[in-house]
Order: structure tokens, then C-alpha cells, then sequence
């Protein structure tokens, strides 16, 4: 909410400075965002006059002129190339050392084709005030010179923004501040009283209201013989300070209020109304094209304004273009009218408009304020604009808006915090409005006033289904007692300042901190430690991806499409973090980055869940080496990464299993899937599917892995012992197994490795043999057995045995025979 200081001097009788009045908003609550002084920019700009312009005898589209600008400037020669240059003519003079915002740049003085000139003199362009471009700027002829064009131009006043929380309607009108500072000590709130203007002939136009839930009361007249056109300097500088772009003087005023009083109002056009009704009443699907020139289709959940020919305005928040006021109009209806908050509000989100009167209306607007602002608003129109008004003409009527709010004087120190004596507490809600109705020595009922739509309304509870309805009504008669006092006593406190309350430390819980970190946020970092270990580096990507993108990557359901897209392309719940991390490869790779490595640690949404993947992908070759360059990237670098993880987070290599069912995005014959047991999928890795790579305009292969961290099992806490560590050397011996070509390698090493677990310390594997010198159907798997001896080294015999039990191992679980 933006304000001038005398915009507000308007409503608050006061001599604080700048610095106390901000001060003071920031202590009851209405935040100072920014603090602008509009003309510390122009300070040194100077008001002057040309005593005496010449032709330039080096240039012929220059003028030498002599100005006088005041004590100091009295005769200054002045080069200048403005075409209306003259004598006698007042201009703006910025003397040398002055900084030009309209240009960048600050003047020196110099000379210019031979002849000296000690300054320059602007046009309004120059300055940053406009668009004016045909020469310098020509003040009037009664100009003094030597005057800061500051104060000359009234451009010396200071903007205050503050922010407003959706609480405080209220606050979004000057008055409104004024109040609350008067309230706080800061000046005396000057009053405000609405002249009545008495309606010399019936209105033409009348109202029809059909909806009364969204819109209780509306009322409006009409002003006849108005002239329109552009508005006063006064209005116009006015609005125009903070912002706003002044239309025309029917319109201004319209806004004026709305910032002045926080009260929206609406001009139609008489001539463009087709009959002699407005109604107020429910959208029936209608395309109306609204002030801004857009389209907007209504619904019945939308409150419409409407004439014999269709839908005019969409209530409380936009007009229509239809019947819009210009410089031609004469006869104007002007509404006022109040609006149902959550319909303003779902209907603005629906259609996607932002306004003022929306913003207010959506906040609770002063319920008793309409007849007082209409007839002040009629009062301006006509001072302005001429005419001659009619009679009030109205629908509905005044809500039932009065409330009374109870306050224990005890409350505001046991739950405020602050002691306040009960004679100051009542005087703070006083100067807020709050009439006192009853009181006695412990307690006091105040009625709450119109425009504080936020204190002792009325508490809609939503409670679970399994509470008694007997409950329910217990909890909302405690509420409706409860939250009327602590709006109170937020008030008292806001006022007296929130910085007077003392600070108090909460309780501990425990002597002992908690954990920093609970173990599931232990295991991220550990596994983002890992990979980073690994070469990859660490990416963060957005969790919504273009929808077409995340087709290619698994389901995109309909029920993870955003609604509300932040932009066209990222309007879908990521189903893996693999296209982020895909698309970044790819453009490092534009860029001439082709061998990358990323990874990242995040969420990826399904249509019933969210899990937490490490995925990572690498891109192009691996690093070169001393005798030849570096090879393209195979899968197995994908399952390195992912199985490192796993292992890094506790998950037994002998309790893994490899399938090849991965996801379609993957290579069918270069990728994986990394199971503990038959159901439990923790990791998918492998090459990317071609096709995926081919539109993404790689020309090498792309390996990626997605780990689910939210399936890896805790690891099972033992009591830690001492390692047992052999001081005998292991045995070593080898085995080569024809196999079905079909037959998973990870078979064949967890029976090699099953055959006897006490002896048998590891299996590796270090060849896969496929060619011409084995059966068709067949291949060979050459496995690493590593016997390690602990009571006593081996003999011969236990050896053989050994082997023997891998040998009958692996050919009960695979149908294997040993390579001859």
C-alpha cells in the first residue's frame, strides 16, 4: 500500500517527521517495505530564465543563451540546441556537477564549437517526468528564478509503501493509517464528513438484485450532463505518485477513493446500458471482455453485473469494456456495493485478475461506509465534471455487521505479556473506533466498528468426523469466547508497540539438545557424499518438468498436471530427476562440455507417492590415459555408482540380485535392475533408450542410475567386535561354467558363493565368453573363488573338497558344467 506524506496529512492532523512516522508504522505492525523521496533527484535542478538567446556562430542549430538561475547563476551562458529557445522564456537550468537521470550523465562545464557554456538547460524527458521531446521544457512566465524545481514543481513530497497483512483491510486505505497512527499517539485523526447531495430527478437506471449471498447491498445514482476528459494536475499528480496512470477524471476518482477509503466504486456509461436495470446476479457461462481488453469466460460461481444485452461487469472486481466511460460520456450510473470476500476471491483466482477493488473486497471492505463514500464521490464527480445528480437508488441492504468483543484487563499481561493498565487499554481501543458498552473493574465489551472486518466474526471450524456433534458445539462456543478477546489484546499490544513486549525464552524440553540430523537425513548426505566422491557432480532441478518430457520417462497422470504452471514448459510433477539431469548434460554438451558427470538428490512424484532418488548420468567418454584416449561411457559405470551407494548405505552385496525388466527409457540390452529379493527394486541403471538419446541430439551413449533411497532398508544394529583377521595367505582358484546364454551371472556367483560359507571369502567375476567355441545357446562365466584359511592352512584334500562343493553348488542352481 502506497502513500504520500500529504495524502496523509489529509486525514492526520500531526508534525512527526518522516523518520518518526515510519517508525511508528513499523511498531503497530504496518511494515515500511520502502521510504522514497520523490524529488532528492531534482534538488539541484534550478528554476531560471534565458535573459538573452544568439545564434551560435560555429553551428547552426545551436543557440548561445545567457540565463539568470537565482544568486549564484545570475549570468551563465548556455549553449543549447532546443529549437524553442528564446528569450524571456523560464526554463530548467542544471548547473555543472548535476546528474542527469534521463540521460546518465552529469554536466560539466566546457565548450561547445568554440563557445563556453556553464551548464544545460532540460526538457522534461531529461528530467524523468515525461515524455516531452520537442525541446526544453517552458515553465510559466511568473517563474522566480534560482528555485529548487522540487519545491517549484511540488515534487518534494515522500512515498511510504507498506506492507499489509491479509487480516488488515482496513489498512489498505490512507484513512485507515491515519488511524491506526493516531491511535498510537502520532496526531489527532481529522474527521471525515460526506456532504449530501440531494438527487434532483429519479434515476434512469435502478438495481435488480438476484444473488444477495455474494452481494447483500448495492447501491447507485446516476449523474447526468457531466463533461469528461482529463484530470485536474492536482488528481493526476496524486495518483500518479503512487503508481497509478491517470485515465480520465470520472475514473480517477473512482481510484481515488478506492486508495483514499478503501472503497471501491464503478462508473457505467448510461448510454451504453441497454434497459433500464442492472442486475446483480450469477454468471451463466458468458464471455465478457473487462477494462484491461481481455476475454473472461463467467460461470455460476461468479458474481456478474448485467443490462438487457448481457453481462457488463464481473462484480467487485473489473468493469467491462462494454459500457466504459471516455470523453464522450455525459450521463454516468455510478455503483457502490458490497461484496461476499470468498466469492471475490475464488472468482479473481479462477479467471486470473488482479485488482485493486479485488484486493480490498477479497479483505472485508467498511460494511457502513457506502452511503457516505457514494454521496462524497457524487460530490467530487460533479465538482469536477459538472452535472446534476438523482435520487440514491439501491437493492438489498445494510448486513448485520455489528459485534461486540469481551476483554479481561488480566489477559493482556498473562497472555499478551505486557501490563497495561485498564484505563490505557480502553483508551487504545477507543482511538480505534471501540465503543465501550459495558464495564466494570475486571473486564470491558466493546462494540467493534465497520471496517474491521477481522476481529469477532463469526469462526467456521472444520473438525474430524469422529468428534461428537455435542463436542463440536462445545469447541465452537469456546472459540467464538476466545478469539473476539485475543483480537483485543493484539490490538492493545500493536498500539502500545510490540517492541515494548519483553522478550521470554521458551522452556527447554531437555537439558540435552536433540539430534541435528535424523537418520534418514544422515543417509542423503552419506550417499551425496559418495557419489560426490565418485566424479559426479552434485545438480538441483526443479521437481516439474514439460509434461511431454515426463511421458518419455515413465507416467505422467493427469493428476500431477499443475493447474497453475509457473511457466508453459513445466507444467508436470517429475516422475525421476533423469530429465533435468539429461537436459543439462546436453546443453554443456552444446556449449563444447560433452564428457559430463551429475547427479542429484531429490523428490520424484508418482500418481499415489512421492520417493527420494539419487539419480545421476554421464555423458560422453572417460577421462584419457596414457597410451590411448578415453573410452565411451558402457552401463557399467551407471551400476558402479549405484551400487556403491547402496553399499555406502549399509545393503549386503550378497543380498542383491541383477534382472534386466529396467523401465523403457533404458537400453533392453545394456541395462539393469538392482533387486533385494524378488519384489524389493532399489536401483535402475543403465544406458539411456537411443531414441531418448537421438532427440536430445547426443551423439554418444548416455549412462544414468536411479537409486530409491526411501526402499533402502535400515541396516540392522549389532554390537560392534573386533574384525577377525587371518595371519594365513588365501588359496585362489578359478572356475569357467558353460551356462544357458539366458542364465543371470548373478546366479551363478551367489551359488559359488553358497557352497561353503565358512571357507569361501569372496567371488569375483572376470569373464563372460560368448563366440563360436561353445554350443549354440551357451557362454561361458569365469568366477575367482578366494578360500581363506583360519584355524590352520589347507591342505590338498580340503582344497578339492572346496572346489568340488562350488562346482556341485553352481550346477544344481544353474544346470552349469565346467569349461573343458
Amino acid at each position: 500500500m502506497k502513500f504520500t506524506l500529504s495524502w496523509l496529512h489529509e486525514h492526520l492532523d500531526t508534525t512527526a517527521t518522516v523518520e518518526d512516522i515510519c517508525a511508528t508504522l513499523n511498531r503497530i505492525g504496518l511494515e515500511v517495505e520502502s521510504v522514497e523521496q520523490r524529488g532528492k533527484a531534482l534538488e539541484p535542478f534550478l528554476t531560471a530564465r534565458i535573459v538573452e538567446a544568439v545564434q551560435h556562430p560555429n553551428a547552426d542549430r545551436l543557440r548561445v543563451c545567457k540565463v539568470d538561475a537565482g544568486p549564484g547563476f545570475q549570468d551563465v551562458q548556455v549553449v543549447c540546441g532546443a529549437p524553442n529557445a528564446r528569450t524571456g522564456l523560464a526554463v530548467i537550468f542544471a548547473p555543472p556537477g548535476t546528474y542527469v537521470p534521463g540521460l546518465d550523465i552529469t554536466i560539466k562545464a566546457g565548450k561547445i564549437r568554440g563557445e563556453a557554456s556553464g551548464g544545460m538547460l532540460c526538457s522534461l524527458r531529461e528530467l524523468g517526468l515525461g515524455e516531452e521531446s520537442n525541446g526544453i521544457a517552458e515553465l510559466p512566465e511568473d517563474t522566480f528564478p534560482g528555485q529548487s524545481y522540487a519545491d517549484f514543481a511540488g515534487l518534494d513530497d515522500t512515498v511510504i509503501d507498506i506492507a499489509i497483512t491479509p487480516n488488515r483491510g482496513d489498512a489498505l486505505a490512507v484513512r485507515g493509517i491515519a488511524r491506526d497512527l493516531a491511535a498510537a499517539g502520532l496526531g489527532k485523526l481529522k474527521p471525515f464528513l460526506a456532504e449530501t447531495v440531494e438527487g434532483t430527478f429519479p434515476s434512469p437506471v435502478s438495481w435488480k438484485l438476484e444473488w444477495p449471498e455474494s452481494c447483500p447491498w448495492v447501491l447507485g445514482r446516476t449523474i447526468r450532463g457531466v463533461k469528461n476528459g482529463p484530470s485536474p494536475q492536482w488528481l493526476r499528480d496524486r495518483l500518479e505518485s503512487v503508481g497509478l496512470r491517470s485515465i480520465s477524471t470520472l475514473v480517477d476518482i473512482t481510484n481515488l477513493f478506492c486508495l483514499d477509503l478503501g472503497r471501491p466504486l464503478h462508473v457505467f456509461d448510461v448510454a451504453r446500458i441497454k434497459g433500464d436495470t442492472l442486475t446483480v446476479c450469477r454468471g451463466g457461462g458468458e464471455s465478457v471482455r473487462t477494462l484491461d481488453g481481455k476475454d473472461h469466460i463467467v460461470t455460476a460461481e461468479d458474481c456478474v453485473i448485467a443490462d438487457g444485452a448481457g453481462v457488463q461487469s464481473i462484480a467487485g472486481i473489473m468493469g467491462g469494456a462494454e459500457t466504459e466511460v471516455s470523453d464522450g460520456t455525459t450521463d454516468v450510473f455510478v455503483e457502490c456495493a458490497l461484496f461476499d470476500p470468498i466469492r471475490i476471491a475464488l472468482t479473481g483466482r479462477r479467471l486470473g485478475i488482479n485488482s485493486d477493488a479485488r484486493y480490498r473486497f477479497e479483505r472485508g471492505v467498511d460494511q457502513a461506509l457506502p452511503v457516505a463514500a457514494l454521496e462524497a464521490a457524487t460530490r467530487m464527480m460533479i465538482d469536477l465534471c459538472g452535472g446534476e445528480a438523482s435520487d440514491v437508488v439501491s437493492a438489498g441492504a445494510e448486513p448485520h455487521w455489528q459485534r461486540s468483543a469481551r476483554l479481561r484487563f488480566a489477559r493482556v499481561a498473562s497472555l499478551g505479556g505486557l501490563n497495561v493498565l485498564s484505563k490505557e487499554s480502553i483508551d487504545i481501543l477507543g482511538h480505534l473506533g471501540f465503543e465501550v458498552e459495558q464495564q466494570d473493574a475486571e473486564s470491558v465489551t466493546v462494540s467493534v466498528p465497520s471496517w474491521r472486518n477481522d476481529i469477532a466474526q463469526s469462526v467456521v471450524l472444520d473438525p474430524s468426523p469422529t468428534i461428537a456433534a455435542d463436542r463440536c458445539m462445545l469447541l465452537e462456543d469456546s472459540v467464538r469466547e476466545i478469539e473476539p478477546e485475543c483480537d483485543l489484546i493484539e490490538e492493545i499490544l500493536r498500539i502500545k508497540g510490540l517492541d515494548q513486549v519483553p522478550p521470554v525464552a521458551l522452556p527447554l524440553r531437555s537439558a540435552v539438545p536433540g539430534i541435528a540430523l535424523t537418520p534418514g537425513r544422515v543417509r542423503l548426505a552419506k550417499a551425496r557424499r559418495v557419489l560426490a566422491a565418485r566424479g559426479l557432480m552434485e545438480t538441483i532441478g526443479f521437481s516439474f518438468i514439460a509434461h511431454e518430457d515426463a511421458a518419455r520417462y515413465g507416467e505422467a497422470p493427469e493428476s500431477l498436471r499443475l493447474l497453475n504452471p509457473i511457466a508453459a514448459d513445466l507444467d508436470q510433477m517429475r516422475p525421476t530427476p533423469l530429465p533435468s539431469l539429461v537436459a543439462a548434460a546436453q546443453r554443456n554438451a552444446a556449449r563444447g562440455w560433452a564428457d559430463v558427470a551429475l547427479f542429484e538428490i531429490g523428490a520424484a512424484f508418482g500418481d499415489e507417492s512421492q520417493t527420494t532418488l539419487a539419480a545421476g548420468a554421464r555423458s560422453g567418454h572417460t577421462p584419457r590415459q596414457p597410451g590411448g584416449g578415453g573410452q565411451p561411457m558402457t552401463f557399467m559405470a551407471a551400476k558402479a555408482d549405484a551400487l556403491d551407494v547402496l553399499l555406502s548405505l549399509g545393503v549386503s552385496p550378497e543380498a542383491l540380485s541383477v534382472t534386466t525388466d529396467a523401465p523403457g527409457y533404458y537400453h533392453p540390452g545394456r541395462s539393469g535392475v538392482l533387486r533385494q529379493g524378488p519384489k524389493m527394486v532399489l536401483a535402475n541403471f543403465g544406458e539411456l533408450h537411443p531414441s531418448l538419446l537421438k532427440e536430445a541430439g547426443f551423439d554418444a551413449p548416455v549412462v544414468a542410475f536411479e537409486v530409491f533411497l526411501d526402499r533402502i532398508p535400515e541396516p540392522k544394529r549389532r554390537k560392534k567386535t573386533a574384525p577377525e583377521l587371518s595371519p594365513l595367505q588365501p588359496v585362489r582358484r578359478d572356475f569357467a561354467f558353460v551356462v544357458a546364454k539366458d542364465t543371470p551371472v548373478g546366479d551363478v556367483l551367489r551359488a559359488a558363493r553358497g557352497a561353503e560359507r565358512n571357507l569361501i571369502a569372496n567371488v569375483l567375476l572376470f569373464d563372460v565368453y560368448e563366440g563360436d567355441k561353445l554350443p549354440e545357446g551357451q557362454k561361458s562365466v569365469a568366477v575367482e573363488v578366494v578360500l581363506q584359511p583360519k584355524g590352520a592352512s589347507l591342505t590338498d584334500g580340503e582344497i578339492e573338497a572346496a572346489c568340488n562343493k562350488v562346482v556341485a553348488a553352481v550346477a544344481k542352481a544353474t544346470n552349469a558344467t565346467l569349461r573343458s
